[in-house]
Formats: structure tokens, C-alpha cells, sequence
């Protein structure tokens, strides 16, 4: 029987690899392309935009265009290998404290035939704020006929809003939304807020289900049921960060930012809860254990993996492409505060997971991984944590000649 114990200590002895070097004085910005050594070769890095203030997003339209959010409210894109220096489109959110004006961004399946883009961002109103989405259209370099589609009954006056927006290959959008709880670090344990995860008649804490309208799946799991909201997909989630579907099983895969500890990757399933507050490897900001009963319960499924001590992992992406042979399938999980990519290998000889820490050498955070239409992988990154800098960049990862 695996005992929470050995699974700790597994954790400690994994993530011990993972950590980065200490902090080195190393350029905050990346002006030109960089060789790093990886597992078995080389890889080049390559600068494709900088100047960036905290791109949080990236999306592909076409083989020609990238879309990237800034956490101020602007998306911007790339054509070409040029960045647009104005932006396609600005948030309706003023820029608050810390510039929290835009999230993610993700477009239709069915892109090249109706140019849809989708964007989250956080919504002021008489109860505070939540998250809200909406679509346009591509437009050359403008993105017009922009229209709020759905707006997170997860109202508070601050907490996370997390926003993930995300299509599954049967054109339906999925929607994180964060815990909302804003009282996580004041120095108590106080569960209140953050046990919205655990209620079915809010979206705090959930992972939600829609059509490309923003309206409501009929074969939702919680529809016709009272007092539950029919938009919810699953629920018990703290942030949730990252998306991505398994290309072998076609499960939907999130990973989510635990509290001091406890980042998870877990395996959706309609209608699951994850446990959250009750149930978490990490602990309470204070140093507690997060409930009496935290590392499993009846009725909550536990995560895939999970990361002592955190990495915070930003997105996660299968890697599908040809350009590198011998990460066919490989997840990569980006990571915001150990500043690295994270390749997970699968069935590995003696070891069932083989995880190794990429790009630690340039010192940034991750906070987008994708993969092109061209097979290389792409990230959008920051030097530091909110701030005022315009420190953030993007950049492709492609193999290296040896």
C-alpha cells in the first residue's frame, strides 16, 4: 500500500532535480538565441517579441500569427515574426492594482472558417469582481464584434480568478475559475471562502462547461439539479491554471496551483470533485494541515501527480509534433516559482515518470507552454512576480545541431 508518506518523500527526492540553481544575475531580457543542454541534446531558444508586460497567453490562429495577452489589458499579436506594436484590442477592465486587466486566450476549432477568439478577464460590478468571457473576430490586425459570452457567478472583492479558456477537439469551451479566497494568507485558517470550491451553487473553485456561445451543455452533470449551477463541470479545484487533452486516452488533464505545497495535475471526469479545501498534499499558508482528513476522502479523487514543495505550474500542453521525436506525448508543465519548463516523460524504464526542469538557465517564469502549428514548442514568459516592468518575452524552443 502506497502510504502518503512515501509518496512525500518521492515528491522531496523528484522535485530535488527540478529546483534551479540560486539566483544568478542573468539579463531580464533574452535578446538573442540561447543553446541549453537538455536530456540526450541541445535545444536553441529563440526571442521572438520582448518588452512584454507579463504576457499570461498565447494562441495560434494560423501558421502565421501569434495572439498574446498582457496582464494590463492588451492583446497583442505577432505576424510573421513581428510584433504589432499597437494592440488588436484592450480589455473593458480599467487596469487595477498590479495591472489585472486580462488572462487568457484561446481560439475556435474552427478558426479558419469563422476567426473567433475568445479572452477572459476579470469584471467589476456592484458585487465585486469575477471572471467574464468573451469572443470576436479576427480581423486583419483588430479584433471586432467583441461580445461578453458568460459571466462566473464567483463574485468576491479579491482572490484568485484563475480563467483558463480552453476548446476540446468536440467544440466546447472550458472555463477555471479560481477559489476567490482572499483571506488564504492573512494568518489564520479561517476555510470560509475557500469552501465555495466544495458548494455546487457558485463557480468558485470549479472547472466549467460551455457551448462556443456561452450558453449551457444540455448533458452537463449538475444540469436539472437544485440549487447547483448547470454550468459547473467539476468542482473541489483551488486555481486552476492548465488544460490540455491526452492524445492517446483523449482525457481532459488541469493542473492547478495548490496552497504552500500540493500543485496538482489531475484527470477530469463529469460531475468529480477534487477535493479542495478538505483534501490537499500541500498545507495552510500558518504551516497546518488544510482539514482533519487532508490526503484522501471518499467521493474525491486524488490527483494524477502532485508537486512538494510547489512549482506553481501556469498551463501544460501533450507535445504532438515531429520537431522532437523523443518527446512524442511528453506533458510539459510550465512553472511560475521555480522558473522552468517541466518535461514529464511517461513509462520510463525503472521509473515510472521522468521529470526534467528546462530553461532554467535564463531565469524566467513560465506562464504560458504551447505548441505551434510549425511542431516547436512556444512560451510566454516574465522576470519577476506583478510589478511594472515590461520584462516579459516570448520565445521558441526548437532542436539544436549538435
Amino acid at each position: 500500500m502506497i502510504t502518503y508518506k512515501s509518496q512525500f518523500c518521492c515528491a522531496l527526492l523528484l522535485l530535488s532535480s527540478l529546483m534551479p540553481a540560486a539566483a544568478q544575475d542573468s539579463p531580464a531580457t533574452i535578446t538573442g538565441p540561447q543553446k541549453l543542454d537538455v536530456q540526450g541534446g541541445k535545444i536553441r531558444v529563440v526571442p521572438l517579441a520582448t518588452g512584454l508586460f507579463h504576457p499570461w497567453s498565447l494562441a495560434f490562429p494560423d501558421a502565421r500569427t501569434i495572439l498574446v495577452t498582457e496582464r494590463n489589458g492588451r492583446l497583442r499579436i505577432i505576424r510573421d515574426g513581428v510584433l504589432n506594436p499597437e494592440p488588436i484590442w484592450t480589455s473593458p477592465t480599467p487596469p487595477a492594482e498590479g495591472a489585472d486587466s486580462l488572462h487568457f486566450v484561446t481560439v475556435h476549432p474552427n478558426f479558419a472558417r469563422n476567426q473567433l477568439v475568445y479572452v477572459s478577464y476579470p469584471k467589476h460590478g456592484e458585487r465585486g469582481i469575477t471572471l467574464a468571457v468573451a469572443r470576436g473576430r479576427l480581423s486583419g490586425t483588430k479584433l471586432t464584434d467583441v461580445q461578453e459570452i458568460f459571466v462566473a457567478d464567483a463574485w468576491e472583492t479579491g482572490g484568485n480568478l484563475a480563467g483558463r479558456v480552453f476548446f476540446t477537439p468536440d467544440n466546447y469551451l472550458y472555463v477555471t475559475v479560481g477559489d476567490r479566497d482572499r483571506i488564504c494568507c492573512n494568518g489564520t485558517d479561517d476555510h470560509s471562502l475557500r469552501m465555495k470550491a466544495q458548494q455546487l451553487d457558485n463557480d468558485a473553485g470549479k472547472t466549467l462547461r460551455l457551448r462556443d456561445d456561452g450558453s449551457v451543455p444540455p448533458d452537463n452533470p449538475f444540469v436539472g439539479r437544485a440549487g447547483a449551477r448547470p454550468e459547473i463541470f467539476t468542482y473541489g479545484h483551488r486555481n486552476g491554471y492548465g488544460l490540455a487533452v491526452h492524445p492517446e486516452t483523449g482525457e481532459l488533464w488541469q493542473a492547478e496551483i495548490g496552497p504552500m505545497g500540493g500543485d496538482e495535475v489531475n484527470i477530469l471526469v463529469a460531475g468529480h470533485n477534487y477535493g479542495w479545501p478538505l483534501v490537499s498534499m500541500g498545507r495552510n499558508y500558518t504551516g497546518t494541515l488544510v482539514s482533519e482528513q487532508p490526503w484522501a476522502r471518499p467521493g474525491m479523487d486524488n490527483p494524477r501527480m502532485f508537486w512538494v514543495p510547489s512549482i506553481s505550474p501556469s498551463s501544460i500542453i501533450f507535445y504532438t509534433g515531429d520537431k522532437f521525436p523523443k518527446w512524442k506525448n511528453n506533458l510539459f508543465v510550465g512553472a511560475l516559482t521555480t522558473q522552468q519548463l517541466v518535461r514529464v516523460a511517461f513509462n520510463q524504464p525503472s521509473q515510472a515518470e521522468r521529470r526534467e526542469g528546462l530553461l532554467v538557465p535564463l531565469h524566467q517564469r513560465i506562464r504560458d507552454v504551447q505548441q505551434g502549428p510549425d511542431g516547436f514548442l512556444y512560451v510566454a514568459t516574465e522576470r519577476t512576480f506583478r510589478g511594472n516592468e515590461a520584462d516579459g518575452s516570448v520565445l521558441r524552443i526548437e532542436p539544436a545541431d549538435q
